[in-house]
């Protein structure tokens, strides 16, 4: 059963009640991220995620996570490019606790300046070893070939130098600007009922004002998307091949899914199938899509050795193809349906899981999907609708690609790249 409630401060709660388990899952889930920082700020949304786990006026950093802890409940926080979330799972009979937890952290952090200054060292850590992974870093650089001077194109974890150059008072209003009561909201799910929950987030959280403050999101440049190469010392080529893709509520966007479970979805996918199975010639190859309020990117992830790098990008750009000129089966539609219906219904099995499709429904939909309207929208897709969106999708003109290895030489990319898009 769903539950919504709108507070006299804009904050939004959103519910499920599931009475057939034991635990509740808490998220505060806040509508700003990476893409509403300019240069000057660009990391600070994910060094103030950190900052609130620091210590408050009432817990020092130990006692916040003791709390938790010593109730056999979790804590965990993540930015993104367009939300920041902070959750908490715990037995139904611990919510208050953590509810209060988390009202601690996101009303009262003090921002201690040694606290500061050692956390700074944390996350410059963090980013020498998200640099390390290549595997990880080739998604930034791909977003950075789509986005380059638009805060979508920058890393969530920000630059070395914003970081060194945050002060308290900088954190304090950049906090202030963007965590405002009107971009939040609760989602609740587990073992718990609506009047409970509603009377600890009022109690908590109604007196929190809001401001006529407003975040510029940056409006997406209209321009060809560029070909990012690294060169870097790597036993592998690590890349990804894509293109613009689709924003979070187009009206394709299941067809988009079903797509996307036929190409490179998992280990039956046509690139699996093709590229590791048949040929040998990578370990990992999987497509994705990522979706944001008014644009999106889909794109292909391999890594492979050098001599093979070039047979590989040929291979998923004939499976681009492929889908565009050719009608898929029957028994492929309805395998890729099925995937993605399972998939769906077993992730409802955990109330973390329920618990961030709430929000993410409330934040960029303002409503609730029920389970039959979410099967219904899969089973409604047609061969035709794939056909039409991989045209759409997958215009020569709009390929890109970010390369991370040791083959760094551009222009032969973009002259292959060129020769590819001449088919």
């Amino acid at each position: 059963m769903f539950d919504r409630e709108v507070f006299e401060n804009g904050l939004r709660l959103v519910m499920e009640e599931i009475p057939h388990v034991r635990s509740v899952s808490v998220g505060i889930w806040i509508g700003t991220g990476s893409r509403n920082e300019t240069e000057e700020f660009s990391g600070i949304s994910h060094f103030i995620e950190h900052m609130l786990f620091k210590g408050t006026s009432h817990r020092t950093a130990r006692e916040i996570a003791e709390a938790l802890d010593g109730v056999g409940g979790q804590i965990d926080a993540f930015t993104g490019r367009e939300t920041t979330c902070y959750e908490v799972k715990v037995l139904d009979q611990h919510l208050p606790l953590g509810i209060e937890i988390l009202a601690d952290i996101l009303l009262h952090s003090v921002f201690d300046r040694k606290e500061i200054e050692k956390e700074k060292q944390v996350v410059l850590e963090e980013i020498k070893m998200y640099e390390d992974s290549p595997d990880e870093l080739i998604h930034d650089l791909f977003s950075r070939a789509l986005w380059w001077s638009h805060p979508l194109g920058q890393p969530v974890l920000g630059s070395r130098k914003v970081i060194e150059g945050l002060t308290r008072q900088k954190i304090i209003d950049y906090l202030h600007q963007s965590y405002l009561p009107r971009r939040i909201v609760i989602a609740v799910a587990g073992n718990i009922s609506f009047p409970e929950v509603k009377d600890l987030v009022r109690h908590y959280f109604g007196g929190w004002q809001s401001s006529s403050t407003t975040m510029d999101t940056g409006k997406i440049p209209e321009k060809e998307p560029v070909i990012v190469v690294e060169g870097r010392k790597l036993r592998q080529m690590y890349f990804c091949l894509g293109t613009y893709g689709l924003d979070s509520a187009d009206v394709d966007r299941y067809t988009l899914y079903v797509l996307n479970a036929i190409l490179g979805g998992g280990v039956s996918s046509r690139l699996f199938q093709e590229i590791r199975e048949k040929r040998a010639l990578v370990y990992d190859v999987y497509s994705y899509h990522s979706s944001y309020r008014d644009t999106g990117l889909f794109s292909v992830y391999a890594g492979t050795s050098i001599r093979n790098l070039f047979p590989v990008i040929d291979l998923i750009r004939q499976q681009f193809q492929e889908l565009k000129e050719k009608e898929i089966s029957d028994q492929e539609l309805k395998n890729a349906k099925e995937q993605l219906k399972g998939n769906f219904m077993l992730s409802l099995e955990s109330t973390g899981s329920r618990m961030g499709r709430l929000a993410r429904s409330e934040l960029y939909f303002g409503r609730l999907f029920t389970l039959d309207e979410t099967l219904a929208s899969i089973d409604a897709v047609k061969k035709e609708d794939i056909l039409r969106l991989a045209s759409k999708i997958f215009q020569e003109d709009k390929l890109t690609i970010a390369s991370l290895g040791k083959f760094s030489d551009r222009k032969q990319l973009e002259k292959f790249l060129g020769r590819i898009s001449s088919h």
